[in-house]
């Protein structure tokens, strides 16, 4: 019998689903809410859902201890919110802290308005900025006149692109940190064609950055222009983004999605479906018509290398790089700098530790008691590993003499808290879109099997959700489920 066909009498078809982070939990929804439902099991080794996302609350202190925004550009994000009823939890980043600002030459200066990550909008915005030298203004301004290559390359690296369009001097005054702020990555390594597809397409249909940019701008009159980043369209929730785990876990379990801890170290399949292997799974888990591994890529590649040696192969292939993040509220009057941004990007060139400060309390509104200011402040990434190695001391102590000389901040915090994440970003190195059309191509080898999660198709979390959500349509779909019947509550 078809499974989408069968009576609510017969047995019910069941689906695991391997990690609960927000990649498992979006496509658990997507599962529990067709009709019928499949039944719906999230095994989580950790025992805790929401992956990396997780906020802190203590003292009128609120801190992120991953992302603290989502782009609500794309609608899979926002979407979720409204599913969940959280809509009136919406919050933008303030008006006036829309900017970005860059380190350079022992001052913060505002990254040139108009200027999106490595487009150029406005040419005012060039020619005032004191970030770039009168050389280097003129070279990102002949942009517009840099030919396209005549038979492009599949892929390039990030630097290799920019410089290539817009000067060594801009990409590493500015190109360069505002990635890091993004990415972590090494920007040699790090995939135009993953990562930053829009402004490979630029060149490639409108021949030049800056053309493209301009249609984009017009395209979209009366959008908040940009400055280094897109902050006029990244909104949190006012209670903390650990408020749309809790939320998406309590309707799962009302949907009866079962929650089981436990660690599964190797799938295979047979006439009668997948079977499940590991310590600490219960025997009712341990069988399923339809699988979504949504863990990071090296530990889906374990866990499929019995199954398929060349995908394990594929995902083990996918790199990642680890950061800290440490976060210090202090008293307003202990910190000389005004603070009137998003946040600063500190270029590579600058010889400083931090690549980037997020200064929360003037993004959000009651992120820190009155009378203090919040910020979060990121270390390590893939070009610095070994600050990975210090202890929780010596982090904090490196990150305060660097925001004292960067800042101004020379007060003793009020509030001090470090978050590990040790290789919790994946790397879109050079080749990656070719890697996962192979591991796309080899999952549908495998009817009832699909991938989830940031490694493949975006970190953000719009992209992870749709990631999930897609995941769920693939498995059902292949294991003989018609893909229509997915859809949101």
């Amino acid at each position: 019998m078809h499974p989408a066909s069968w009576p609510s009498s017969a047995a019910q078809p069941q689906v695991v689903v391997i990690g609960a982070g927000l990649a498992g939990l979006a496509a658990a929804e997507a599962l529990a809410a067709r009709t019928p439902a499949p039944g719906v099991t999230l095994i989580e080794a950790s025992g805790r859902a929401g992956g990396v996302l997780g906020t802190v609350r203590h003292d009128g202190w609120l801190v992120e201890r991953s992302a603290d925004c989502f782009l609500a550009a794309r609608p899979e994000g926002l979407d979720l919110v409204r599913r969940l009823g959280l809509e009136t939890e919406l919050v933008g980043v303030d008006p006036r802290a829309r900017r970005a600002l860059v380190w350079h030459a022992g001052r913060t200066v505002p990254a040139p308005a108009g200027f999106r990550l490595m487009a150029p909008g406005r040419v005012g915005g060039i020619l005032h900025t004191p970030l770039l030298s009168l050389v280097g203004r003129l070279r990102v301004l002949a942009e517009r006149f840099v030919p396209a290559p005549r038979d492009p390359p599949d892929d390039e690296s990030l630097e290799h692109f920019a410089v290539r369009r817009l000067g060594r001097e801009a990409f590493d005054r500015l190109v360069q940190p505002l990635a890091a702020g993004i990415w972590t990555a090494d920007p040699s390594r790090l995939s135009m064609a993953a990562a930053c597809p829009e402004f490979l397409a630029m060149e490639r249909e409108r021949r030049s950055l800056w053309a493209g940019e301009r249609a984009r701008l017009a395209a979209q009159a009366g959008a908040p222009e940009a400055a280094g980043a897109r902050y006029g369209q990244f909104v949190t929730l006012a209670s903390g983004m650990e408020t749309l785990v809790t939320r998406l876990v309590e309707h799962l379990r009302g949907r009866g999605v079962r929650f089981a801890t436990g660690e599964v170290a190797a799938i295979a399949r047979d006439a009668r479906g997948w079977r499940l292997d590991g310590p600490g799974l219960d025997d009712d888990v341990r069988t399923a018509d339809a699988v979504i591994v949504t863990a990071p890529a090296g530990s889906a590649g374990a866990i499929v290398r019995g199954l398929d040696p060349s995908l394990a192969a594929d995902l083990g292939g996918i790199e990642y790089a680890g950061s800290c993040i440490v976060s210090l509220g202090f008293a307003r009057e202990d910190v000389d700098h005004p603070l009137d941004a998003a946040g600063m990007v500190v270029p590579r060139t600058a010889g400083r530790r931090i690549l980037a400060a997020s200064f929360s309390s003037t993004k959000f509104p009651h992120r820190a008691p009155e009378g203090s200011v919040l910020m979060r402040v990121f270390v390590g990434g893939a070009l610095d590993a070994a600050v990975m190695n210090l202890d929780d001391d010596a982090l904090v102590a490196l990150v305060r003499r660097e925001v004292a000389d960067l800042l101004g901040a020379r007060g003793t915090p009020r509030f001090v808290r470090v978050e590990r994440w040790s290789r919790a970003m994946p790397q879109y190195h050079v080749g990656h879109v070719a890697r996962v059309a192979r591991i796309d191509a080899a999952v549908r080898r495998h009817p009832g099997l699909a991938l989830a999660g940031a490694a493949y198709a975006g970190v953000g979390i719009p992209q992870v959700i749709a990631s999930g959500r897609q995941a769920a349509s693939i498995c059902l779909t292949t294991a003989g489920f018609p893909a229509a019947s997915v859809h949101g509550p």
